[in-house]
């Protein structure tokens, strides 16, 4: 299912950093979105010409990534897709791993003072 990631929507947070982190886990997802992050949008095809992932592989990741609205599929000429890279979706990312990073901040400022004035 892909994220409704619309400006004016508030998606479910923890529920697409679940995705993002899901699509990047694999090494080979990674691979591509580096590769349209350099080349910019690219069709199963040409990702397939620069890395060493069969076009039938990387048609799968595509879909992955796609579903996690990652990459965005465009029409273009003569019915080849091609797919550009969707920011919003890593932004929400990392709106979750800074959440996260502060409810651990006190804690950790906490443990940190109680164990420098037990030394």
């Amino acid at each position: 299912m892909v994220p409704d990631l619309r400006p004016d929507f508030q998606p479910d947070i923890e529920a697409v950093a679940e995705q993002v982190f899901t699509a990047l886990a694999d090494p080979s997802r990674r691979d591509i979105l580096a590769a349209l992050a350099s080349g910019g949008p690219a069709t199963a095809t040409d990702l397939a010409a620069r890395l060493p992932i069969t076009r039938q592989a990387i048609a799968k990741h595509l879909a992955l990534l796609t579903d996690a609205g990652l990459v965005t599929a465009e029409p273009g000429e003569r019915r080849r897709v091609r797919y550009r890279l969707r920011s919003t979706p890593m932004k929400v990312a990392q709106q979750f791993l800074a959440a996260l990073a502060r409810d651990w901040d006190g804690p950790l400022d906490a443990l940190k003072e109680h164990l420098d004035r037990g030394a």
